[in-house]
C-alpha cells in the first residue's frame, strides 16, 4: 500500500514540475532534499549536486528559463518501500531557437514521511551535450568532420 502511495507521490511531483510548478514541486520535497546528476557542469551548470530547497529552486528556475514546453513520458515507474525508480523520456523545447532536446533519464527517488528527500539522475550526458550544443561532439573529439 505504501509503495503505491509513494509511486503516486512521485508521479504527482513529475506532473507538477513538468507543468512549470516549481513551488508545487518543492512542496513535495523535504527542506534538506538532495539532488545529484552527474554531468559536465561547465556545459550544463544547472546539473551536478544541490542540497536544500533554495538550491533546487535556483536550478529548476534556470532550467525553466532555458526551456519551455517541457513534458515527460514515464514508461516505467517502480516502487519498493520508500524508494521509487522511474525511467523517463524527457522533451524540452529551447527558448532561444525552439529546437527540441529529448533524452532518456533514469531517476531514483527516496521518500521520507511522504516527502522526496533525494533525487538521483542518470543521464546519457554525451547525447544531451550534443543536443544542447547542437554539434557532433564525437566528430570534434576524433578530429573527423560530420557528413
Amino acid at each position: 500500500m505504501g509503495e503505491d502511495l509513494n509511486r503516486q507521490r512521485v508521479l504527482n511531483f513529475l506532473d507538477v514540475y513538468y507543468a512549470g510548478g516549481i513551488e508545487g514541486a518543492l512542496d513535495r520535497c523535504s527542506d534538506d532534499v538532495a539532488f545529484l546528476a552527474n554531468a559536465p557542469i561547465d556545459i550544463l551548470p544547472h546539473m551536478g549536486q544541490h542540497r536544500g530547497k533554495a538550491a533546487l529552486r535556483q536550478m529548476w528556475t534556470t532550467i525553466h528559463e532555458r526551456y519551455s514546453d517541457m513534458r515527460y513520458e514515464a514508461p516505467t515507474v517502480v516502487a519498493e518501500g520508500d524508494k521509487v525508480a522511474a525511467q523517463l523520456r524527457v522533451f524540452f523545447r529551447k527558448r532561444n531557437n525552439r529546437r527540441v532536446v529529448q533524452f532518456d533519464v533514469a531517476v531514483f527517488y527516496t521518500l521520507r514521511d511522504g516527502k522526496i528527500i533525494e533525487i538521483r539522475e542518470i543521464i546519457d550526458t554525451f547525447d544531451l551535450v550534443q543536443q544542447v550544443l547542437e554539434r557532433d561532439v564525437a566528430a570534434a573529439l576524433t578530429g573527423q568532420h560530420a557528413e
